[in-house]
């Protein structure tokens, strides 16, 4: 039987593992990459912004929201090509899906954007 670990040494190891995905992420896709310049970007100007407290997390969690669904996506995709590299409609569908929360995920943070800097 494997020993778990626990506690303070969970959490550090989980933090290690999320980081080396990251990372991974980092090095592997271009979309990850854009996006985090993005949000290198973005998210200073919301403090620079004649925003509310609230429209500033509003609008620092829907670019957080997009990273959150690419990351996802890129590990279905990995996942997919693991599996099989030859077409199939199962993994094209489970690709197209990622794809589609990546998407709505964007459209929610423009639209969050455009209403909170439209309003004003």
């Amino acid at each position: 039987m494997v020993k778990k670990n626990t506690g303070f040494i969970r959490i550090w190891f989980a933090t290690l593992y999320s980081l080396k995905g990251l990372k991974a992420a980092l090095k592997s896709e271009a979309a990850v990459r854009q996006e985090m310049a993005a949000m290198l970007i973005l998210i200073p100007l919301c403090f620079v912004l004649d925003v509310s407290t609230i429209e500033r997390v509003l609008l620092i969690m829907s670019l957080c929201i997009v990273l959150i669904a690419e990351l996802l996506n890129t590990a279905v995709e990995a996942l997919c090509d693991r599996v099989s590299t030859e077409v199939h409609i199962l993994i094209a569908k489970a690709k197209d899906i990622g794809s589609a929360a990546v998407f709505v995920a964007l459209v929610q943070a423009v639209i969050v954007w455009a209403l909170i800097l439209w309003n004003d």
